[in-house]
């Protein structure tokens, strides 16, 4: 079900099916009056389909419709600069409201460390937004997520997780 665009929402765009099971989990831990706050879209089916998907979509319609916020869940792929190149390819005028975040190397590497199936470990970040805390996102795989995360939790814990 779509968002209701009067209301202040957050899609996600994920790269592959291992982040849009994470979006999943997330999404599960989402208040139940709050849960059509969030809509998890189609795999972009990689990195680089996500930002140019953001580009040619996206960013216009967040123009139109300034209660919007994005999430990109990417992989990271043991590269530092993914994230400055990533912010990059962001309008400057759409920037505090899109989020670019994702393991340091992929989703597969989250299950490898035993942190459970991706919606376990989706559910758990969003039990760390939540709760302000950092069991989950502390992780060596999901660190680098540090300033994205102190954005995200700032605009999107109260839409999804603050009861009215």
């Amino acid at each position: 079900m779509a968002p209701n665009q009067e209301e202040r929402h957050i899609l996600v765009l994920p790269e592959d099916d291992a982040n849009r099971q994470l979006a999943n989990g997330f999404h599960l831990q989402v208040l139940r009056d709050r849960q059509r706050q969030m809509q998890v879209l189609r795999v972009a089916g990689g990195r680089d389909r996500v930002l140019r998907l953001f580009q040619a979509e996206h960013a216009t319609e967040m123009r139109e419709c300034k209660h919007r916020y994005m999430v990109l869940l990417i992989d990271f792929d043991n590269d530092a600069a993914r994230l400055q190149n990533a912010q990059a390819m962001i309008p400057e005028d759409l920037r505090d409201r899109v989020f670019i975040l994702g393991s340091w190397s992929n989703p597969e590497a989250l299950k490898r460390a035993e942190l459970g199936s991706y919606e376990d470990i989706g559910s758990k970040m969003a039990q760390d937004c939540r709760e302000e805390t950092n069991t989950i996102w502390g992780h060596e795989l999901l660190r680098h997520n540090t300033g994205e995360l102190d954005r995200l939790r700032e605009h999107i814990r109260p839409i999804l997780f603050e009861a009215n």
